[in-house]
């Protein structure tokens, strides 16, 4: 029997009385990985070798993770810091808590994320009060971190599910390939297998030599496995964002377009939010260190805005009797949602004046100061649209999001009554989660007020509403938490084998 160099260099390797590595089997015949691993599934092909594969997770600690194993979790930090200082008997104040627990910065977040998570206690209007039943010692992520890092693999797998979630654990799965010589390939060898001198590539010497008429080639199994490629391709959010637009042009919407730092002016104060609600402070919102110049507003519009602030709109109107001053109004934000957009273009600013009937979306990312956990993000996509006509009712409304909806298989959906500073009727959207059972927040939705059509200049209706993308997917194909598609600890298999259905 004549075979290629490399399958002689690895049967000669290979052992019948036990498997053996196929690094082992390369290193002992000296050739590359990469060449023994043909020549092992060629030889297998042949039935001469036996190829078995083994799958083997590893689990390290990240950086974080070992700070945490000298430290202690932030949670456990925090609740022995509260029970040290008599929360389990009164609330205390979370600032002498945090000092007491060596806590800033992320880690204050994370702390009081996983702290009301794992049911240590609760934090109201500042203060914090723990569970004195609760006993952080019979923690079972601390005990799973502790036993890894003293080598121990046998640890609690939702425990280490979660701790992988938090990025403090890094789980590696590799794949080990074993080789062992078949009876046909032990019968062969004393029988003696010849090296057949052949080439595996044309090279340009053999061309112009002409000697590629002579040498034997290698003999190439078209049909064997190759070694999987993951190459690059488009995000499963940006698949459906695209999606989403495809629909929303084909209900007639045109896409808007705008900054993601604006002015308070356009994010807040066109919408008829005072200048004091709790949802323009840091605690919700991201503020920017503001230039002297962040370019004109429109004067008039200005004027026409905090009258309606301060005065209300129409003989029965009511302003909000609260300050208002346009340095506020000229700060800059990053935008907590994309009506901001919407106040642009309704407006005029944007592209001059709109006439009825006008349909507007835009598909973009938004900034707030959440707390992190499987719905809620730092920054998403919001999936942003109005339609400007007379006489426009709820129904209208709730009919376009059947419309849309229904495109995506989603035809559960509910309704229920909400408050808005700028819009009159309105309400939130819900969706059942297909995996959970789970009724799921998608949107906000409403009328715009007069407080807000009047001083942009409209004189139609105006229903609008603010949706989100990354629920939209989830809906869509039963994640359950947002983070598996969306940064960090995304999970990368899933993202490298779903499609968004057209």
């Amino acid at each position: 029997m004549k075979l290629p160099r490399a399958q002689v260099a690895v049967l000669e390797a290979a052992t019948a009385d036990e498997d053996r590595s196929l690094t082992a089997v390369a290193e002992a015949a000296d050739l590359k990985p990469e060449a023994a691993t043909r020549a092992a599934f060629e030889l297998a092909d042949e039935g001469l070798l036996s190829v078995t594969e083994e799958t083997a997770e590893s689990v390290t600690l990240t950086e974080e993770g070992h700070e945490y194993v000298d430290a202690s979790l932030p949670e456990v930090r925090l609740f022995e810091a509260a029970r040290d200082a008599g929360a389990d008997a009164d609330p205390v104040s979370m600032g002498e808590v945090l000092g007491a627990a060596d806590l800033d910065g992320e880690a204050v977040d994370i702390a009081l994320a996983n702290f009301a998570r794992k049911g240590y206690g609760a934090v109201d209007s500042g203060a914090v009060s723990v569970d004195p039943d609760a006993d952080p010692a019979d923690d079972p992520e601390a005990a799973a971190l502790a036993a890894l890092a003293e080598g121990e693999t046998d640890v609690d797998p939702d425990a280490l599910d979660q701790l992988e979630r938090r990025g403090l654990v890094a789980i590696e799965e590799t794949t080990a390939r074993f080789v062992r010589l078949t009876d046909d390939a032990v019968t062969e060898l004393m029988m003696g297998i010849e090296t057949a001198e052949t080439v595996g590539a044309v090279t340009p010497d053999l061309l112009t030599s002409g000697e590629w008429r002579d040498v034997e080639f290698a003999e190439y199994n078209v049909a064997a496995d190759a070694e999987p490629y993951q190459g690059g391709r488009e995000h499963i959010l940006r698949q459906t964002a695209n999606r989403v637009k495809d629909v929303l042009v084909g209900m007639g919407f045109e896409e808007m377009e705008g900054p993601h730092v604006d002015a308070q002016f356009w994010i807040n104060d066109c919408l008829f939010m005072p200048q004091d609600h709790p949802a323009r402070t840091h605690w919700d919102q991201f503020d920017l260190e503001t230039p002297d110049e962040i370019g004109d507003l429109p004067d008039d519009l200005v004027e026409r805005v905090k009258s309606a602030h301060l005065e209300g709109v129409g003989e029965d109107g009511e302003g909000y009797h609260s300050p208002w001053t346009e340095d506020v109004a000229r700060s800059l934000d990053l935008r907590g949602h994309t009506t901001s957009l919407s106040m642009r273009y309704l407006s005029g600013y944007q592209e001059g004046d709109l006439e009825p009937p006008e349909r507007r979306f835009s598909v973009e990312k938004v900034y707030r100061n959440d707390t992190l956990d499987p719905t809620h993000l730092l920054e998403f996509f919001q999936i942003e649209g109005w339609v400007m006509a007379e006489d426009l009712s709820a129904r209208d409304l709730m009919g376009t999001f059947t419309e849309f909806y229904e495109q995506f298989g989603i035809t559960d959906l509910e309704f229920k009554p909400h408050y808005n500073p700028y819009t009159e009727p309105s309400f939130e959207l819900f969706g059942t989660h297909p995996e959970t059972g789970e009724v799921v927040e998608v949107g906000n939705s409403g009328i715009f007020r007069d407080e807000v059509l009047r001083p942009l200049g409209v004189d139609a209706d105006v229903m609008a509403w603010g949706l989100s993308l990354e629920r939209l997917l989830m809906l869509m194909y039963g994640f359950e938490d947002i983070r598996d598609v969306h940064g960090t600890l995304c999970d990368l298999d899933l993202l490298r084998s779903v499609e968004v259905v057209h």
